[in-house]
């Protein structure tokens, strides 16, 4: 869209008492917003919702150079705005009854993709962190968009498992595009905008205010098939995204933790109230592909016939396979046949605990070990 026809769009979402709503009203009464500001009060009150003081503040609307400025701002920032009537608008997106006329987007839209949301609390427990990226690069590596809202703990684990994984990750953000909240995920939004996208529908310059995250949760789980709480409190405002997603016709999930942990009683409350309860991927591959109606890539690279297996001694050192890093080369050989714990691990290997998760992460995904109960690994045996 040309900058002319664009100003309009931002110029009436600015109008005060114009909302989502209003606007999605406005343009079905009218052909464009550049005819909703050259329609007189009159006109504009016979649309349903349309009142006199909305009216007013339509026929009052000056600030053409706030419009002017927002669309050289955002391109400066490398950024796009897409309106509703874009090609490249999430199409699940439109499904929700108060989606946003206009996006902020930097990075890429795909408008049809599959996109499944993982959320939980900022306050993140080591096993929430983990679950959450595994099942983020496993969905993935499926070819499934994983959506989160870039915040601490949870969200930032489901966007750094997409990108583990190699695969798209959008971040819905409830501020402006020109700010990062929270700051220490600079490095982060840079890295999803550019294996997937940052979003959002506030202005530039919108500050990280809290009434902003329930609007921007149902963003999230509008663009999505489904949404997967990993770890909730019970006033967590990832039960608000579960909420707006059930009342939005999507497939709610959550990840059981242990009974005693206070960062579990949301989502088990969840999983009573019917929420769909998570072990593995596949318990959320089953219930979004039906939703999809289209088959979903699978990295065969996880499928290896059996014929490609050679019998080898137990003394043999690892197969490495084609992608491995140099932290799981180094991790591999310390992972015998009997269970050893990550404390041991992150011992023996000289890594972080976080690269020793990580490189667990794909080491599982790659097949060449299994979990146990208790954070326990084993290297998996060559007929297994």
């Amino acid at each position: 869209m040309d900058e002319e026809r664009l100003k309009y769009w931002i110029a009436l979402r600015a109008v005060e008492e114009v909302g989502a709503v209003g606007f999605k009203t406005l343009l079905a009464a009218f052909p464009s917003p550049r005819d909703v500001f050259s329609a007189p009060a009159a006109m504009l009150q016979a649309v349903p919702g349309i009142g006199p003081k909305t009216a007013a503040n339509i026929c009052s609307f000056s600030d053409w150079e706030m419009a002017e400025q927002e669309i050289l701002r955002t391109a400066k920032l490398g950024a796009s705005i897409v309106t509703c009537e874009d090609p490249a608008y999430p199409r699940n997106l439109l499904n929700i009854y108060d989606y946003p006329p206009f996006l902020y987007v930097k990075g890429s839209l795909v408008p049809d993709e599959i996109a499944v949301a993982l959320v939980g609390s900022r306050l993140a427990s080591p096993y929430g962190r983990y679950v959450t990226e595994t099942l983020s690069r496993a969905l993935a590596l499926q070819g499934v968009t994983v959506v989160s809202g870039l915040a601490r703990g949870i969200d930032a684990a489901a966007h750094r498992g997409a990108l583990a994984g190699k695969g798209r990750t959008v971040a819905v953000l409830g501020c402006g595009l020109d700010l990062t909240y929270p700051p220490e995920n600079a490095q982060l939004a840079e890295a999803v905008a550019a294996q997937g996208a940052l979003v959002t529908e506030f202005p530039l310059g919108t500050p990280p205010n809290a009434p902003n995250f329930p609007s921007r949760n149902r963003i999230i789980s509008g663009i999505s098939l489904g949404v997967v709480v990993v770890e909730a409190g019970e006033k967590s405002g990832s039960l608000i995204t579960a909420r707006i997603a059930g009342e939005q016709g999507r497939s709610v999930f959550a990840v059981p933790g242990a009974i005693d942990s206070a960062g579990s009683r949301g989502t088990h409350r969840l999983i009573k109230e019917g929420a769909k309860l998570v072990e593995n991927v596949e318990d959320i591959i089953e219930e979004v592909l039906p939703q999809a109606g289209t088959p979903v890539h699978r990295d065969r690279t996880l499928d290896r016939p059996a014929a490609e297996k050679r019998p080898r001694n137990e003394s043999d050192p690892p197969s490495p396979i084609p992608g491995l890093g140099d932290r799981e080369k180094r991790l591999l050989p310390l992972i015998p046949t009997e269970p050893v714990g990550v404390d041991q691990l992150i011992t023996t290997s000289a890594l972080t605990a976080q690269e020793v998760l990580n490189g667990l992460l794909v080491l599982e995904l790659c097949g060449l070990i299994r979990q146990l109960p208790g954070k326990m690994f084993q290297r998996k045996e060559p007929s297994t």
